[in-house]
C-alpha cells in the first residue's frame, strides 16, 4: 500500500511508477478524489460529534424551554452524526479499495519495459557444449523416467495435468536440496520455519497476491487461500505487530509446499516439472528498516548464488524490467539457469525488495532511533525449489542416461556420485 501522504504531496511520483509498469495513471486521480472525500467526511463527522458532546453538557445544565430545545436538537443531531459516520466509513472504504489496487513504486535503477527488457547483471559458469562432447542431451523428463525419479503419467492419473510423483532418487534430490538450503540459511542466521500453506484473505491480500493474480487456489468455507510461496505466511507472521530491529534484520527461512493454478500458462511448458501446480520450496524472508532494504536485497541475492554454485550450474543474474515486477516488488533480481535441451536460461530463483508496500497493508512496524513507529521493509528470495531438478538433471547428465550428482548433494543420495538408470 502506498503512503497516503506521498500520494497527496507527490502524486506525480506514483503516476510515473504506474507508467513504467505499463499501467494507466488515471487511478491516481481517482484515489486523490476519494482521499479528499474521505477527509472531508471525517471532518464533518468529527465536527458533528464534537457538537453532540457539547450539547450533552449543555442539556445537563439547561432548564425549561431551553432544555427542551436542546433535547430536540440532540435527537436531530444523533441522526446527523449517524449519517455522517456512515458516509465517512463508506468514503474510507472507497479510498482503501482504490489505494489497495495500486502496485508498489518502482526503483529508478530497474530497467523500464516488459518481460524481455531485463538487463543481464552477470553470467556465472559456461554452459556445456554437448556437441563437442559427442552426444545429444536428453531432457529432464526423459532422464527422470530413466532414473525412476519422475512419474508424470501417474501424477496426471490421480490429480490431473501438471501433477507428478517424485520418487526414488528424485525425492532424495529434492529433499537434499531443501535440507541443504535450510542448513545454509541457518548458518547465515535465518530462523527455519515450516509454514502454514492455507492463509486468511487479509494475509493473502496484504502481501499483494490478490491484487492482480488469478493464479491462486481459494477455499470457500472457511475462506482460505492456498499459498504459492511461504513468503505469504512469513509476511503475515508479524501482522499487526511492532517488531524490534535494533539488532538488525529479522530473517526467516520457510519450508513449504506451494500451489499455483498456472492460469496464464496454457500450452506453455506442459512437458515435465518446469511449470506445475504443486511444488516444494525454501524461501528466505527478511524484515528490515527501509534504509537497509537495498543492501539486504543484495545479501539475499548472494545467498541464492551461493546455493546455485553448490548445484554446479551455469546461470545468469538478471535485473527484472518494470512491467514484469509483479504487484509488490519495488525491484527484483532473477537467477536463471541454463537448460541444455531448451537452449536458453530458465528462472530458478527470484528475490524481491518490496520496501514498505506489504508492511503498510499488514500493519507491521518498528521503532526508529527516535522511538517513532515506522513501517518496515519486507524482502524475499528463493533458496531452493522443485524446478531446480530440471537444470540439475540436464546439466549433469552423461551419454548413457546416468547423471552425475553435484558434490554438495551426494550425502543426501546415499553418497552416490552418479545416479544410474533403473534396471542396470
Amino acid at each position: 500500500m502506498i503512503d497516503a501522504k506521498l500520494l497527496r504531496e507527490n502524486p506525480d511520483v506514483v503516476r510515473a511508477a504506474l507508467t513504467k509498469r505499463g499501467e494507466s495513471a488515471d487511478l491516481v486521480d481517482q484515489i486523490l478524489v476519494a482521499d479528499s472525500e474521505r477527509r472531508s467526511s471525517i471532518s464533518a463527522f468529527e465536527a458533528l460529534r464534537a457538537e453532540q458532546k457539547g450539547l450533552g453538557k449543555q442539556v445537563a445544565q439547561a432548564k425549561g424551554d431551553e432544555r427542551a430545545a436542546l433535547l430536540e436538537r440532540t435527537k436531530t443531531l444523533a441522526g446527523e452524526v449517524k449519517a455522517t459516520e456512515a458516509a465517512a466509513n463508506e468514503a474510507g472504504n472507497r479510498f482503501d479499495e482504490l489505494a489497495r489496487a495500486l502496485p508498489n513504486l518502482v526503483s529508478d535503477d530497474a530497467p523500464v519495459g516488459g518481460e524481455d527488457d531485463f538487463v543481464v547483471v552477470e553470467e556465472i559458469g559456461k554452459p556445456r557444449d554437448f556437441t563437442a562432447e559427442g552426444f545429444e542431451p536428453r531432457d529432464h523428463l526423459e532422464l527422470g523416467e530413466l532414473l525412476g525419479a519422475i512419474d508424470m503419467e501417474r501424477g496426471a492419473k490421480i490429480s490431473g495435468s501438471r501433477f507428478y510423483f517424485l520418487k526414488g532418487v528424485g525425492m532424495l534430490l529434492q529433499l537434499g536440496m531443501l535440507q541443504l538450503a535450510i542448513q545454509q540459511a541457518v548458518e547465515a542466521g535465518f530462523t527455519p520455519m515450516i509454514t502454514p500453506t492455507l492463509v486468511k484473505p487479509e494475509v493473502m491480500g496484504g502481501t499483494g497476491y490478490l491484487s492482480a493474480h488469478d493464479d491462486v487456489y481459494r477455499l470457500e468455507d472457511p475462506e482460505l487461500y492456498l499459498t504459492g510461496t511461504s513468503e505469504v505466511a512469513l509476511a503475515g507472521y508479524h501482522m499487526d505487530e511492532i517488531i524490534d530491529l535494533s539488532a538488525g534484520p529479522i530473517r526467516y527461512a520457510g519450508w513449504s509446499s506451494c500451489y499455483r493454478k498456472e492460469a496464464g500458462s496454457h500450452g506453455k511448458d506442459t512437458r515435465g516439472i518446469i511449470r506445475v501446480h504443486q511444488f516444494d520450496k525454501v524461501e528466505m524472508f527478511s524484515y528490515c528498516s527501509l534504509e537497509d532494504a537495498a543492501a539486504e536485497h543484495l545479501r539475499l541475492l548472494d545467498w541464492e548464488k551461493e546455493m546455485l554454485d553448490k548445484m554446479e550450474l551455469s546461470y545468469r543474474v538478471i535485473d527484472t524490467a518494470t512491467r514484469d515486477l509483479g504487484v509488490s516488488a519495488y525491484r527484483k533480481f532473477d537467477c536463471e539457469a541454463w537448460v541444455p535441451t531448451q537452449g536458453r536460461y530458465r528462472e530458478l530463483t527470484s528475490t524481491s525488495n518490496c520496501t514498505d508496500f506489504q508492511a503498510r497493508r499488514l500493519n507491521i512496524r518498528h521503532r526508529d532511533a527516535d522511538g517513532k513507529t515506522q513501517p518496515v521493509a519486507t524482502l524475499n528470495g528463493t533458496l531452493a525449489t522443485t524446478r531446480w531438478i530440471v537444470a540439475i538433471l540436464e546439466t549433469h547428465q552423461l551419454a548413457d542416461g546416468s547423471v552425475r550428482v553435484p558434490t554438495a548433494l551426494r550425502p543426501y543420495v546415499g553418497g552416490r556420485e552418479v545416479l544410474e538408470p533403473v534396471g542396470r
